[in-house]
């Protein structure tokens, strides 16, 4: 599949990243929030070299836009590779108790050196770090019980970097949305842009509209029936009469006629329908198959 070039890197998020890699030095928790449908595709390449030997706890955010299976898959997936996962749903709240407990665990060992060192404990300090639009500013506010940041189903809305304290045992750092300096991965960077997790300055509507299609019927091929949430919420199926299986670009074509042949509206139409979660839990990436998960990623793929 050829992915539409994709390239986003506004100013603020250049400036952003400065902030927070001098705010990391005072921090003892991270907070990676990534998004549960493209898990891998919202790991930020440079996360580890900033982290370092600070605790990490790692978010999956959106689990209500993800199957049961998919769920325990990548759940498997991240506990064969040495990393325990928390998976959240910001707007409901759904375990973000559970992820605050854990930030405090993780946190436990600095005050613990404070104590011998004959110093006071403090606040655990923790920064919230993904990509945009990942649900990092409604996962703080839901931890809150209040709404203290901007939250906005779009990329972008989160500018600057700003404290908030949690309780007296933690507090968090909101930090917008960082993505690498140039996207070199182009089939991750449409990912994305699918799931609205870059801005729409970045990519072409229709481009990512008719590729997502083509992810789809590709994903078809290990999970069954993978397609036909979109052709029953359309009623039209993905392959015409003859049995002939559309290209994305054809299928977005057919999808404009029922809209006076605009394929701009149909390609919105289409993402929308998507990132709101009218298609099914449909997620656009599955764990790779290695020697560890061979069996695992046969339970999504029947």
């Amino acid at each position: 599949m050829s992915s539409p070039s994709i390239q986003w890197y506004p100013g603020h998020i250049a400036k952003a990243e400065r902030s927070l890699k001098e705010q990391l030095k005072r921090v003892d928790v991270v907070l990676e929030v990534r998004d549960a449908r493209i898990p891998l595709a919202t790991h930020h390449p440079e996360m580890d070299g900033w982290i370092g030997d600070k605790s990490r706890v790692l978010v999956l955010n959106r689990v209500d836009m993800i199957s049961s299976e998919a769920r325990q898959v990548w759940q498997t997936w991240f506990k064969v590779h040495g990393q325990t996962v928390y998976f959240t749903n910001a707007k409901q709240g759904k375990g973000v108790q559970n992820l605050l407990r854990a930030a405090q665990d993780a946190g436990k060992s600095m005050n613990e050196r404070r104590k011998r060192r004959g110093m006071k404990p403090r606040p655990v300090r923790a920064v919230v770090i993904g990509f945009p639009n990942v649900g990092k500013s409604a996962l703080i506010n839901r931890l809150l019980k209040r709404k203290v940041v901007v939250s906005e189903r779009r990329a972008g809305v989160t500018r600057q970097l700003r404290w908030v304290r949690i309780s007296n045992e933690i507090e968090l750092l909101d930090a917008p949305g960082i993505i690498p300096l140039k996207l070199n991965d182009q089939e991750m960077a449409l990912k994305l842009a699918i799931c609205d997790d870059i801005g729409g300055a970045a990519y072409d509507t229709q481009r990512v509209a008719a590729a997502f299609i083509d992810l789809i019927k590709d994903l078809e091929q290990q999970i069954k029936d993978y397609g036909s949430a979109i052709a029953t919420r359309y009623q039209t199926p993905l392959a015409s009469d003859t049995g002939e299986t559309y290209t994305g670009e054809t299928y977005l074509t057919v999808l404009a006629q029922r809209h006076n042949d605009d394929l701009e509206r149909a390609a919105h139409q289409l993402l929308n329908d998507f990132r709101k979660g009218n298609l099914g839990n449909l997620v656009l990436e599955l764990p790779p198959v290695d020697a560890l998960m061979a069996g695992e990623a046969a339970t999504v793929r029947t």
